[in-house]
């Protein structure tokens, strides 16, 4: 039975794992326990887990600073796609931000990422080509980049 519901840090495991399985950019300080436990807490309403059987097959981080609504990480597990799962925790997502008075939202995908970036577009996410996206760390971290992970 599939089933969704709000993402707890009791999902931290499970949503790290299937991030890793799916090659989302992650990193050793933002997506470690605590730092994904930082942003539920300061996010406590805008991410959700898909659960089939009891097992997580999707999940969606998102959240926002008071102003934009943004979606951190987001998959599901590559023998779940085309049912819909996705499609829906992007809406639970969006219309929980809707509910927190977010009227936009942005989300990074990697380029290489066609499957993505297609879904993405169906979505109705369009592709900005009047922005540079730009980053600076704060502290040294490990990135752990889709081409790293075994």
């Amino acid at each position: 039975m599939l089933n969704y519901r709000l993402m707890t840090i009791n999902d931290y495991k499970p949503a790290y794992d299937l991030w890793i399985k799916c090659q989302n950019g992650l990193n050793n300080k933002d997506d470690s326990y605590e730092g994904i436990k930082k942003y539920l807490d300061r996010n406590p309403n805008t991410s959700f887990v898909a659960e089939l059987d009891g097992n997580v097959v999707g999940v969606i981080l998102c959240g926002h600073d008071g102003r934009r609504g943004i979606i951190q990480h987001a998959c599901v597990s590559p023998d779940c796609r085309r049912m819909g799962i996705g499609k829906k925790l992007v809406s639970l997502s969006l219309e929980a931000l809707k509910n927190e008075g977010i009227n936009k939202v942005l989300l990074v995908a990697f380029k290489k990422n066609e499957a993505g970036n297609a879904f993405w577009e169906a979505e109705g996410f369009t592709l900005r080509d009047d922005l540079n996206y730009r980053n600076k760390a704060l502290t040294e971290m490990i990135r752990i980049d889709p081409e790293y992970v075994k």
